[in-house]
């Protein structure tokens, strides 16, 4: 029973840990057997390589796939709580590196799903010791969470108008012109209103082509809101956190308002940006 803690607590130091020598070159390993695993995916999908080499691609994408699965497994073993860890980000993302090669045998080209493994490149950080990075990508995350409500009002309004210009769009070109159904119309609301303009479908009479120039105005008036609403939320998160905030340069008063942008004391910018 012993012999069996202390093997999964060496193993939970090999596989989760990276500040051994042993938990630096798994981490190696694994970073060099994912690479070799996307680079296998990419060539499989050009035709002309396919048709040479199928049978040696698919022969190292199940001998990948079965490397990571043991992997997986492994982690799960080791784990002091095993739940936690498979879902957990880092769980479901190992988890995601065996999952596309089970759905291979159900459907033809699922194979290539097995793409997705590049997300577990977000390794690296922890291999190569940049932990600050994955400290500022929390100011992402609490940026997303404060803007979540703002934002779905946003995409609740435009979702709106994009339904209302497709539904007038239909009425005034109609199937003659390539709007066949609402939903035709709401895709070319979609595509015009994001200044994307495929011109697979465009209006061809003067009250549509009006309504087409509406529809540009009005997504060049509403494309940066939601830009807006995440970088005013990200420099809250960052004031919050101190990001920004240091003792006054000019009297050294360390405590001040929270929302304050100049020293109470002297009058001199708190902030980074406004000092810069």
């Amino acid at each position: 029973m012993d012999n069996s803690q202390n093997w999964r607590q060496r193993l939970y130091v090999i596989i989760f840990e990276t500040d051994t020598k042993a938990g630096q070159r798994f981490d190696n390993w694994l970073l060099l057997c994912i690479l070799a695993s996307l680079v296998v995916v990419m060539l499989d999908s050009i035709e002309r390589f396919h048709s040479q080499y199928a049978g040696l691609f698919g022969a190292l994408e199940w001998g990948f796939t079965a490397l990571f699965a043991i992997e997986y497994g492994l982690r799960l073993y080791c784990s002091p709580k095993p739940l936690r860890y498979a879902f957990s980000f880092f769980g479901l993302v190992d988890l995601l590196a065996v999952l596309p090669a089970i759905l291979a045998l159900l459907l033809a080209d699922a194979q290539y799903l097995m793409i997705v493994r590049v997300i577990r490149m977000i390794r690296i950080f922890r291999v190569l010791k940049l932990r600050q990075y994955l400290s500022q990508a929390n100011f992402l995350l609490l940026a997303l969470r404060g803007s979540q409500q703002k934002i779905i009002v946003f995409l609740v309004s435009v979702s709106t108008l994009v339904t209302v210009f497709g539904a007038l769009m239909y009425v005034i070109e109609g199937p003659a012109h390539g709007f066949t159904s609402i939903p035709i119309g709401i895709y070319w609301a979609v595509v015009t209103l994001t200044t994307v303009g495929f011109g697979d479908i465009t209006p061809h009479t003067p009250l549509g082509q009006m309504l087409a120039t509406l529809v540009m105005i009005t997504g060049y008036s509403i494309i940066a809101v939601p830009t807006g609403i995440f970088t005013a939320e990200l420099a809250n998160a960052m004031r919050l956190e101190g990001q920004f905030k240091h003792d006054c340069p000019g009297c050294s008063k360390a405590s001040h308002e929270h929302n304050a942008a100049f020293c109470s004391r002297c009058g001199s910018a708190l902030f980074r940006q406004l000092r810069d």
